[in-house]
């Protein structure tokens, strides 16, 4: 028998006035995969999320979390998923073990708030106000608190904008707890090295179209450059590449890039580095990365972070 998806979306539309906020965009995900939608400001990411969430009713299309009508069966769907919203806040003065008894008791669910803080890594800070904590904290008990009902889908929307690279990597470690758990994670990131750390799959969305999904690795390679050798090197070299072999090479600003086929390419042009006589250094290969495609696929105004480390 199948598996019915976690989440299933079929062109799905949404409209803001004269604004096509989703137009269109349809994708699926798996039970107990993590999928991060990516895309610049205004894509339709969050609109979509709360779509999902059911907070927002669709214009047209089909949306389904565990088999249910977000909008239709919100009620019923509400207790078997966790969100966490863009720019999570909470009251300033309870603490994160009194916050979990308060969600607690909406839920109807007799809770272990110690249990759930040491889950999410934050026991060490229990009795700590809430506007006392670290932005990395308060995410954390953002975390804890769309765990209280026990989720089957948690939908994490941009959890770690504005965090720290060290409160983002710890954000990073509950996610993947919650993927060691069997649980379902609808991901929207500003930040590319989270997405390709934490999802299986990604999508990345531009004026509210999906324009690629897939693993990593399956988006650079349908719509990457491939591999290229790049050297720091003058004309006289790009010169000499051009015409004693058949590779195509491209210079300026005192470098070199010669885009490789395969691996009999590669040595090729190493040998011709070498025959040329000609002053080098600094030799790489690379391949386009997901930053690179990003860029490639939404344009270079695109707005999203590559993530300090």
């Amino acid at each position: 028998m199948a598996q019915v998806p976690a989440i299933e979306v079929s062109g799905l539309k949404k409209k803001y006035g004269d604004i096509q906020a989703v137009d269109g965009t349809s994708f699926s995900v798996d039970e107990g995969e993590v999928f991060s939608l990516l895309g610049p400001n205004g894509a339709g990411k969050t609109t979509t999320i709360e779509i999902l969430e059911g907070l927002r009713n669709k214009d047209s299309g089909t949306a389904k979390v565990l088999g249910l009508d977000p909008w239709e069966s919100g009620y019923e769907l509400h207790k078997r998923i966790g969100v966490i919203p863009q720019g999570f806040k909470f009251l300033d003065y309870p603490t994160p073990r009194e916050a979990l008894s308060y969600y607690g008791a909406l839920f109807g669910r007799k809770v272990d708030p110690d249990e759930l803080l040491r889950r999410v890594i934050l026991d060490d800070a229990s009795n700590v106000w809430f506007q006392n904590l670290s932005g990395g904290q308060k995410q954390k008990l953002g975390m804890a608190l769309s765990l209280v009902n026990d989720p089957q889908v948690v939908f994490l929307d941009e959890p770690t904008t504005g965090l720290d690279p060290q409160a983002r990597r710890a954000v990073w470690e509950v996610v993947r707890k919650l993927k060691d758990e069997g649980r379902t994670v609808m991901l929207t990131t500003h930040y590319l090295e989270e997405a390709e750390e934490l999802a299986d799959r990604v999508a990345i969305m531009k004026h509210g179209k999906i324009v690629a999904m897939g693993t990593t690795a399956e988006i650079e390679s349908k719509f990457g450059s491939g591999q290229r050798m790049v050297v720091k090197g003058g004309d006289d070299l790009l010169k000499y590449l051009r015409e004693s072999t058949r590779l195509h090479a491209e210079g300026g600003a005192g470098s070199i890039t010669i885009f490789l086929r395969d691996k009999s390419d590669a040595m090729v042009a190493l040998g011709a580095i070498e025959e040329s006589g000609a002053a080098w250094e600094d030799l790489t290969v690379r391949r386009d990365s997901l930053e690179d495609v990003f860029l490639k696929l939404v344009g270079e105004g695109g707005s999203i972070e590559k993530g300090v480390e």
